[in-house]
């Protein structure tokens, strides 16, 4: 896939075990909420809710918190979910672009609070449209290889509308047209093939090498932003070499 990265790799692994986190089930919730109030709760008829759901379902959000964020997004509870989505656009170091999403009921709040977490850790705040260029909107599924040839993916999801099918590492990423991410998705489970992450993202159109001490510094810098509750996601156009990685590793 353009532009994905043995960081955008590691994030993808890490987002397997930070999963079970209560701030990533937070984040989960947060984004079911917004899609039943944007198209109603009925999964059926509303695609992003289902996807929401599913999501959320997948990493083991009891389905008792699920059932009443549906209920309290679509305004069926009385209570106001108001959150407006937000993108902040950021550099990072060695010249790395970064689209920063939120979902906030305070705009003021998280504007702040991404300017800080992205000044203080050696970044700036770029100038809308600066950066986003760089990106275009995919479906991603990430899928370990195990016994799995390139050839056994592409069978089970060319007729689904996936773009490419591409060996990153030990695990094979499948893009698409967002649209057709569910029936990428379809297309593995029909085919028994299991995979580890289903996203809409930003993927970046090319990347850029850093050396350790930029690495280190971005990886810093993506940390503080994710610790941010209105923060709920973070791309960016880095690559990481092998002996890149090895060192974080190693400092790990």
């Amino acid at each position: 896939m353009s532009g994905h990265s043995k960081w955008a790799t590691t994030k993808h692994k890490k987002a397997v075990i930070d999963a079970r986190r209560a701030k990533s089930f937070a984040k989960l919730i947060k984004n079911i909420e917004v899609a039943a109030r944007a198209g109603g709760a009925d999964l059926s008829g509303n695609p992003a809710l289902e996807l929401a759901v599913q999501k959320a379902k997948k990493t083991s959000v009891p389905n008792d918190n699920i059932d009443r964020a549906i209920k309290r997004g679509a305004g069926l509870t009385g209570e106001t979910v108001d959150y407006a989505e937000i993108i902040y656009e950021a550099r990072g170091p060695q010249g790395s672009a970064l689209l920063i999403e939120c979902l906030t009921d305070n705009k003021n709040r998280a504007a702040s609070e991404v300017r800080v977490a992205v000044t203080r850790n050696g970044g700036t705040i770029a100038d809308p449209g600066s950066v986003a260029y760089l990106f275009s909107r995919k479906g991603v599924v990430s899928l370990p290889k195990k016994d799995l040839s390139e050839d056994d993916v592409l069978m089970a999801v060319l007729d689904a509308g996936a773009e490419e099918v591409k060996e990153d590492g030990d695990n094979f990423v499948v893009t698409s047209d967002p649209a057709d991410l569910r029936a990428v998705v379809g297309g593995l489970e029909a085919a028994g093939i299991e995979y580890e992450t289903d996203e809409v993202e930003f993927v970046p159109s090319m990347s850029v090498d850093v050396d350790v001490d930029a690495a280190r510094k971005f990886t810093r810098l993506v940390d503080a932003l994710e610790e941010l509750d209105d923060v709920q996601n973070v791309y960016a156009n880095v690559d990481f070499s092998d002996e890149v990685m090895a060192a974080l590793e190693a400092d790990d």
